[in-house]
């Protein structure tokens, strides 16, 4: 799939973050009045949103990807962040459905690097102004 692509796809695609206190709905460069009221709460500074499933954006078996998310959740949890569950719905019912973790306190760059490691094409970032924008991974090798 074309970059391009690859960007429309990721724009129609709702990011779900399933926070204490409810669920939020995130959309690339849309600014949500809940999240932003988390975040002021939660006293956090940026976040950001990543899955290992289907990575290069190659559908997987969802047996391989719920081991690929479990191992994800794993690894975030051994770098002490508290990360919360999350789903990547697309626009399109015919897209793939993707678990996905919400991670406050994590900086884009270690996000990007975490998300590197999982093959993923690009990542949710944000600030307390509660903007996901779309960031895309560039592996070092290129």
């Amino acid at each position: 799939m074309k970059t391009s692509e690859l960007e429309a796809a990721y724009r129609a695609t709702t990011y779900r973050a399933f926070l204490p206190g409810g669920h939020v709905d995130l959309r690339i460069g849309e600014a949500n009045p809940t999240l932003i009221a988390w975040l002021e709460t939660a006293a956090c500074r940026e976040f950001a949103i990543i899955t290992a499933y289907n990575p290069g954006g190659e559908i997987r078996a969802a047996a391989i990807n719920a081991e690929r998310q479990s191992q994800l959740e794993c690894d975030l949890l051994e770098g002490n962040y508290e990360p919360y569950a999350g789903e990547n719905v697309p626009d399109n019912a015919d897209g793939p459905l993707e678990e996905s973790c919400f991670i406050p306190e994590i900086s884009c760059d270690d996000a990007c690097a975490l998300a590197e490691d999982y093959g993923q094409n690009a990542i949710v970032c944000g600030g307390a102004d509660g903007i996901p924008q779309l960031v895309w991974i560039v592996p070092e090798d290129v």
